[in-house]
């Protein structure tokens, strides 16, 4: 089927007057009618044709966080549109309306699939907004203008633009392996703090206190001269002066009591 609507779309040239130029194509195009099977055909011409002009765009584009080759696809489906869409009879040139809908579906790639972190609209047009005008004024003032700079030329509040410049931030991720220090020698996650098991026992350190405090003077000396000065049994028999079979009796009936107390407060 393809080779049969090359051969009419040749012929059909051929009957125009040969090669034709990427206007002359579209013309050509715009004269067939709907129904012309011949149509089809000449529609690819007509955006081989002007491919050269999607690239040229894309390629204003590039370095910007994207894959060339996603912006020139991106930019071709820019064209295509521009193609379908363009209407001769309204007497505009066709690069005057294929232009602007070739950046704008650009831009609509960069808004939507390029951002690391999804962000409001709101915050992705903010942002372009304050690149143009970042682009702008440094060439007028001679120097990286100031958040109050920008905020005037933009009519926004600093706040505002502070917000947009935060939110910027989420367009590109940083990589966890990106090396990092004088000689490279660490890499950003072990900048990263790890969980603290500490954090598990505040509560139940918090909640000791008060219930340690119901035990008599005896048994929290015995249980401190245990659990915090890993003494063994006999030695705060010794220590204290009871039998050691005392002091297991007297451990048994504190920790019973401590654990009473902490579960009345975990269920109040």
């Amino acid at each position: 089927m393809s080779s049969i609507a090359g051969t009419a779309t040749s012929t059909l040239l051929r009957q125009r007057g040969g090669d034709q130029s990427p206007d002359d194509l579209l013309a050509t195009m715009a004269a067939t009618p709907a129904d012309d099977p011949r149509r089809p055909a000449l529609r690819d011409h007509v955006i081989e044709a002007w491919l050269p002009l999607a690239r040229h765009l894309a390629r204003r584009y590039a370095g910007r966080g994207a894959a060339d080759e996603d912006l020139t696809q991106t930019a071709s489906v820019g064209l295509i549109k521009a193609v379908d869409n363009f209407d001769p009879s309204r007497g505009i040139d066709f690069t005057g309306y294929a232009i602007p809908t070739i950046i704008g579906e650009i831009k609509r790639y960069f808004r939507d699939r390029t951002w690391a972190v999804r962000v409001p609209r709101r915050l992705q047009e903010l942002r372009l907004s304050i690149s143009a005008a970042n682009s702008t004024l440094t060439q007028t003032l001679g120097r990286s203008p100031t958040v109050a700079d920008i905020a005037s030329y933009l009519d926004l509040s600093e706040e505002t633009v502070l917000e947009g410049l935060e939110g910027a931030r989420a367009y590109r991720a940083t990589s966890l392996s990106t090396p990092i220090g004088v000689d490279g020698d660490r890499e950003l996650s072990d900048t990263l703090g790890g969980d603290d098991h500490e954090f598990d026992l505040v509560e139940i350190r918090v909640a000791l206190g008060p219930a340690l405090a119901t035990l008599p003077e005896r048994e929290r000396e015995i249980l401190s001269l245990r659990f915090h000065g890993n003494l063994t049994q006999a030695q705060i028999a010794d220590q204290v002066g009871v039998s050691q079979m005392h002091v297991s009796r007297l451990i048994t009936r504190s920790l019973a009591t401590l654990r009473r107390h902490l579960s009345d407060d975990s269920v109040s």
